[in-house]
């Protein structure tokens, strides 16, 4: 009798278990994850951001956010979420609950500038900033002083100087999550503006918004225009100034996207170097380095700025300054100098390939 039971036991088990143990692990074919962005068309409903003779900012950001997704829809491996699709009021902090629920991968907000003075003109891509908290950088560099009545304090803190703001801003590239993808992004999106759109560039900019603070993934918040400039109402609201914008912020988020490794067999083609030996990476001239930030600011390329990382290099793409460790042919060493960098407060640093031309990240 007790070897009936514990039998009956045994089988009620496996009718109700086998399909998770098995049939998800192994029947159920693997799902490839999709690039996720979120697109907000700024103000909406009663509140209709900039104005100027019947134009407003909430409806020219809505037609440009539904025509940068379509492009993007095009794209099989991108999944595209909207904030809104028609002329409704959306809270700014819903706005950035809905990227942070679809856990995307990016934020991307789209307004129209307007200013007093007529002549104003030109676009410009912001992203979360210290500016609020620059007023108090006095206060903390004093408390952070005391520090200095420290032996070896330099040993200690990795060559921080509390008297040097550059100090802080090279804390703010290693200790803020999402800000330097979030700078690359929005350099991308400039330089687009720059080639395409042929209008004033006014760069990439920071400063607190709250959709850009709430939002936990790599956020900028992009201003294509005065709407208060007559010829730029005029081109912003025509077909062919409407399709360059469009454009320019299309391929911004396209270019970034190439950088990321989401799926990598995108991003890494057949001249791409894997596992090679020694002599075969020499022969190629292949070289590597590690890159460990990305930031408007240009710090100076030294080991003591970097937590004592060894050859640090800066090199200037558009707005955006990149910073590298190491240059070698060796892809171990330069894995070596990955673990290193991530060990020293550089989570998201990684390998660039540089071969026959061309650069890569691995």
């Amino acid at each position: 009798m007790k070897t009936k039971i514990l039998l009956l036991i045994v089988f009620i088990t496996i009718q109700l278990y086998a399909p998770d143990l098995l049939g998800s692990t192994l029947t159920d074919p693997p799902t490839d994850r999709k690039f996720k962005v979120v697109l907000d068309a700024g103000h909406g409903g009663d509140d209709g951001g900039n104005s100027k003779h019947g134009v407003y900012e909430k409806d020219v950001a809505l037609k440009t956010v539904l025509a940068v997704g379509k492009k993007l829809e095009s794209h099989k491996d991108i999944e595209v979420i909207y904030t809104r699709k028609t002329d409704v009021f959306v809270k700014l902090n819903e706005r950035a609950n809905i990227a942070n629920k679809a856990q995307a991968d990016l934020f991307v907000s789209i307004h129209c500038n307007g200013f007093h003075k007529e002549q104003a003109n030109g676009n410009e891509t912001w992203v979360l900033g210290l500016t609020k908290s620059k007023d108090n950088l006095d206060v903390v560099m004093k408390e952070n002083s005391v520090i200095l009545l420290e032996d070896d304090y330099e040993e200690n803190y990795d060559g921080f100087d509390p008297n040097d703001p550059s100090s802080y801003a090279t804390s703010v590239l290693t200790q803020e999550v999402y800000m330097e993808e979030s700078i690359e992004l929005a350099a991308m999106i400039q330089d687009q503006f720059a080639s395409k759109v042929k209008r004033t560039n006014r760069g990439v900019k920071q400063n607190w918004f709250v959709v850009l603070l709430k939002s936990y993934m790599p956020s900028v918040l992009v201003e294509i225009g005065f709407l208060s400039n007559p010829e730029e109402r005029k081109y912003l609201t025509s077909s062919t100034g409407q399709q360059q914008v469009v454009n320019s912020i299309y391929e911004g988020i396209i270019a970034y996207k190439n950088t990321r490794d989401v799926n990598v067999s995108e991003n890494i083609t057949d001249k791409t170097p894997q596992k090679r030996s020694e002599n075969t990476v020499q022969e190629n001239s292949t070289i590597y380095k590690v890159q460990i930030a990305a930031g408007s600011r240009a710090i100076e390329p030294k080991s003591y700025n970097f937590n004592k990382l060894p050859d640090i290099s800066r090199e200037k793409d558009g707005a955006l300054y990149r910073y590298f460790t190491g240059s070698t042919s060796s892809l171990k060493e330069a894995e070596s100098l990955q673990k290193q960098a991530r060990e020293k407060g550089y989570p998201s640093a990684f390998i660039i390939i540089e071969e026959n031309g061309e650069r890569r990240r691995l």
